[in-house]
C-alpha cells in the first residue's frame, strides 16, 4: 500500500526546518506520496488558539529558545534561535513552493521547502526577498519564471484553499502531517510518522 502525506507548513517555521530534512527523507525511504502544502499561519492562529511568537507569554518565549537550542543539538541541524531576519512573513516564499509544487511536482517542492527554511535559520537571510527567492531557486535547479508564477492570482487562491483546508481539517500548527488522513502535529512526532508509514 502506498502511504499518501499532506504536509501542511510554515515556510518560516523553525519546526518545519527541524523535521523538514529526515520528513523528506522518510518520505523517499517508504516511497510516500506527498502533497506539499504551506499555509497561512496568520489565519489560522486566530481560530486555533495560537499566537504570534511577540504576542507569547515570556516563560513561554524563553522555553521556545531552548527547545530550538536543545533539538538543533540533538539532531545535528545548524540553527540560529534568533536569527537575523525573524520574524519574517512567509507569504512570499508560501507562494513560491506553491507554484513549484503546481509546475514542478512534489520533489521539487520538498527542495524548495528545505532550501528556503534552511535560509532563514542556518544562513540568516530574508525569505521576504524576492532576490533571496530567485536565488534559492536557482540554488536548487529550478525554473527562474517561479518567482513571478508566485505572484499570480491562481497561485494566491491555491494558497488560500490549501489554508482553507488546513482549518476545516483542525490543523494548528506546523509541520502537521497528514498520513491516510490521520493527524501528526509537530517535528518531535515524526517517529510515529514513521511507524505509520513503515505499517
Amino acid at each position: 500500500m502506498r502511504h499518501t502525506v499532506d504536509y501542511y507548513l510554515a515556510p518560516q517555521s523553525p519546526w518545519t526546518y527541524l523535521g523538514h530534512e529526515r520528513f523528506a527523507a522518510l518520505a523517499r525511504e517508504t516511497g510516500a506520496a506527498v502533497r506539499v502544502l504551506p499555509m497561512d499561519l496568520g489565519k489560522i492562529f486566530p481560530i486555533s488558539g495560537g499566537l504570534p511568537l511577540p504576542k507569547r507569554a515570556p516563560q513561554r518565549q524563553a522555553y521556545r529558545l531552548l527547545e530550538l537550542r536543545r533539538f538543533s543539538e540533538a539532531l545535528g541541524v545548524p540553527l540560529h534561535p534568533e536569527p537575523k531576519f525573524f520574524p519574517v512573513a512567509g507569504d512570499p516564499a508560501a507562494r513560491l513552493i506553491t507554484a513549484v509544487a503546481l509546475r514542478d511536482g512534489a520533489d521539487a517542492a520538498l527542495r524548495i521547502t528545505g532550501a528556503v527554511t534552511a535560509a532563514v535559520w542556518a544562513q540568516e537571510r530574508d525569505i521576504a526577498s524576492m532576490d533571496v527567492l530567485g536565488e534559492l531557486l536557482a540554488e536548487c535547479g529550478l525554473d527562474a519564471a517561479r518567482l513571478d508564477e508566485s505572484q499570480q492570482a491562481e497561485v494566491q487562491a491555491r494558497y488560500e484553499q490549501q489554508t482553507q483546508a488546513a482549518i476545516d481539517l483542525g490543523v494548528f500548527g506546523a509541520p502537521t502531517y497528514l498520513v491516510d488522513g490521520e493527524m501528526f502535529w509537530g517535528q518531535d512526532r515524526l517517529d510515529f510518522v514513521a511507524r505509520r508509514l513503515r505499517a
